[in-house]
């Protein structure tokens, strides 16, 4: 099968310094995506600055998706990301996790017909987190468990996460019990697949929206693959305050129901997005 051409979509809202770090990250991958495109829920002029700077600086093929900030509207954005893509095959996360310099190399290089991937992601605490610079990023330090030691990172067992034999972290997401799934911070699939379950639900907020997804795509046949420990992401600390447990409650309840009733397609989705007034796609 030759190698498809991969869209990185990641989503950011207000957080220039987290993105940044991320933007590098992917200007130093072993092999190049075919574009990046981030999926703006509104931030202000900062980041566009910084996108601006970075399409410069990195060399990198920047789409940025942006629309006016009227509250929580992630899976809006994710879709307008997804409608701007010119790839055939996207990799989805966030503006705060930094993927390790491999990442694209293995999604792509594991993306099969039929499936999704589920890659993994270590948590860093802040002391840490502040401590990792643009430079960090560059020379590949900030995925090395060695120097993230010695920068007070504790990680224990999921240490193995970023271990540097394929060999053992192929055996690893063999024999881990932890199911694949759809996450918003390192996974990714064929866009016709995506298109088909009609993107993301735009009546869902914070709280399982990303495994919604995974959830109509398992139902329409497509099935996950486990890569945690071959592509894992630095996910870096900041806080949640838009996180409502209500919301959550319900989005629980909304993913419960496509599980029972073996939903495929979202009812409000790609295909239901309304013209945006405010909406910019600079390439």
């Amino acid at each position: 099968m030759a190698q498809p051409r991969m869209s990185v979509v990641i989503t950011t809202y207000n957080q220039p310094g987290p993105l940044e770090l991320v933007l590098w990250g992917y200007a130093a991958q072993t092999v190049p995506p075919h574009e990046v495109i981030v999926a703006d829920d509104g931030s202000g002029a900062e980041t566009r600055a910084l996108v601006d700077r970075l399409r410069r600086e990195t060399g990198l093929p920047l789409v940025h998706v942006w629309h006016a900030d009227r509250g929580f509207r992630k899976t809006e954005i994710l879709n307008r990301a997804i409608v701007a893509s010119t790839g055939d095959y996207l990799l989805f996360t966030d503006g705060d996790c930094i993927p390790r310099r491999d990442l694209v190399e293995v999604h792509l290089r594991e993306a099969d017909w039929g499936h999704f991937l589920s890659g993994g992601y270590l948590k860093l605490p802040e002391s840490v987190t502040r401590a990792i610079t643009v430079e960090d990023v560059r020379e590949g330090r900030a995925a090395d468990a060695g120097w993230l030691r010695s920068r007070g990172w504790q990680p224990g067992r999921h240490a193995l996460r970023l271990t540097g034999s394929a060999r053992l972290a192929g055996v690893m997401d063999r024999l881990t019990p932890t199911a694949p799934t759809w996450n918003g911070h390192n996974a990714s699939g064929w866009k016709e697949d995506i298109v088909a379950v009609n993107g993301y639900d735009l009546d869902m907020e914070y709280g399982g929206l990303d495994r919604a997804l995974g959830e109509r795509l398992e139902n329409h046949g497509v099935r996950g693959l486990q890569i945690r420990f071959r592509a894992p992401v630095l996910h870096l600390h900041h806080e949640r305050p838009y996180a409502d447990p209500a919301k959550v409650k319900r989005n629980r309840e909304f993913r419960g129901h496509i599980r029972r009733e073996g939903i495929v397609r979202s009812p409000r989705g790609l295909a239901e997005l309304e013209p945006a007034s405010e909406l910019l796609v600079i390439r």
